[in-house]
């Protein structure tokens, strides 16, 4: 008589798998609200610098500096903190990243002059480097390539609405509150989201999710030298200065948008505030419809990276509108074009992300993505200063504005002629 089969149980479960869990949306929930609450304290000093002008005696000189400061070490420390996120898994990084920077945006509040203001901005930028990094690594860990394009466009609109919600609520609160005030509040009460971050990711990030077996895809063994000669890739290049163009132009708005309001159009705090923080909206649906759309034509066969190009390319076109709002005389009329300036980044940007992704290894994803926020923040550290500096010694932000428009043209020419097949941990493309 044959005996029946023993039960086999499994006294170590494995770690639950996001990409098949409804859990993977509540992951999404927190990723965009940290790009949230990262955008709102890095737009935090534009807004504030014209109220901080007035009693510290900051020249628009000075300005532009202490806004280029928070790049300085922010882009030299993309590709080290995407390194630290592909060996180390996400929770530490970013948990350790926002607790550092959200305390120096609130030490702000004590800022006497432009030397202290520029350590606090480093300190903000050296903490901040972790956020793309760290979500593109989470996204392409934990949601299918069929939601993704969609996924990131979600968490991407945080970006814009925390600058619109900067922008808005920032500019009321100036009127009637001090800038220190400001400060302290907006530093100090988002520690809250590391309650439930931390709670989550030890729940699903556990070092058997980490492995080549679990959930998740293995952490890479490339040395931190290994990394940084991703850059000898054509595609890594291409990737690197098309998002540099991208990501100068965006940093002209979110660094510049309220000052040139208020200092060349005349605009009043309460208009400042309106008409800083609006266009950002339209941006932030056309993020999500463009992430949906470009998901939806490669679900129908489309080779995904085309698509992603050129998605790319033409909202790079539609933003070189920024080089005709700098000429023109009616105030309306230059919001409007920098609106549909906005729209056209809006297009690229959850698309120059997926292109990563693409494009690259899994178990590099992050950094490679590390890479390409460095060569956009080259373009940060770059724009503020040059965009102040154009204005102060012109009187004007027309000529800045064409700078801008330039280097989109130049962007457009990375991204269609240097991105090609995929890029493997070994420092190879494969066709």
């Amino acid at each position: 008589m044959a005996l029946p089969k023993p039960r086999i149980i499994n006294e170590a479960p494995k770690a639950p798998a996001l990409n098949a869990s409804p859990h993977r949306w509540w992951l999404l929930a927190l990723l965009f609200t940290a790009m949230l609450i990262s955008y709102v304290h890095r737009g935090a000093f534009s807004v504030a610098a014209p109220f901080m002008a007035k009693d510290l005696g900051l020249s628009k000189a000075g300005i532009g500096i202490v806004l280029s400061s928070f790049f300085w070490v922010y882009a030299f420390m993309q590709v080290p903190a995407g390194w630290i996120v592909d060996r180390f898994g996400t929770k530490r990084a970013y948990s350790l990243g926002f607790l550092f920077w959200s305390l120096a945006v609130a030490l702000t509040a004590f800022g006497r002059n432009v030397v202290a203001l520029i350590g606090l901005r480093v300190a903000t930028g050296a903490g901040q480097a972790i956020t793309f990094p760290a979500s593109a690594r989470a996204v392409a860990n934990s949601f299918p390539q069929a939601e993704r394009g969609t996924v990131t466009g979600i968490y991407l609109t945080g970006v814009r609405f925390g600058a619109a919600l900067v922008n808005a609520i920032g500019g009321f609160f100036l009127a009637r509150y001090s800038w220190k005030l400001f400060f302290l509040v907006i530093g100090l009460v988002p520690l809250i989201w590391l309650f439930p971050w931390t709670k989550f990711l030890s729940k699903w990030e556990t070092p058997s999710a980490l492995s080549p077996s679990g959930s998740m895809p293995a952490t890479t063994n490339a040395s931190f030298f290994e990394s940084i000669m991703l850059l000898r890739n054509r595609s890594v290049l291409g990737i690197f200065l098309g998002f540099f163009a991208y990501d100068y132009v965006w940093f002209v708005f979110i660094t510049w948008l309220p000052g040139y309001l208020a200092l060349e159009r005349n605009f009043t705090p309460s208009e400042m505030a309106i008409y800083s923080s609006v266009p950002y909206l339209p941006m932030s649906a056309i993020i999500i419809l463009a992430g949906v759309f470009s998901d939806w034509i490669v679900k129908r066969g489309r080779e995904e990276k085309k698509v992603r190009k050129l998605f790319i390319i033409v909202g790079l076109a539609i933003g070189c509108l920024i080089v005709p709002a700098g000429f023109v005389s009616n105030k309306l009329v230059a919001v409007t074009l920098l609106t549909i300036s906005l729209c056209g980044l809006g297009i690229c940007s959850p698309n120059t992300w997926t292109l990563t992704q693409a494009v690259c290894e899994k178990k590099i994803v992050g950094t490679v993505s590390g890479i390409q926020n460095f060569g956009g923040n080259v373009g940060g550290i770059i724009a503020p200063a040059l965009t102040g500096y154009i204005a102060h010694v012109t009187n004007s932000f027309a000529l800045a504005f064409g700078v801008a428009g330039a280097v989109l043209v130049v962007g457009i020419f990375a991204y269609w002629f240097l991105i090609g097949d995929e890029v493997r941990s070994d420092n190879r493309e494969v066709a």
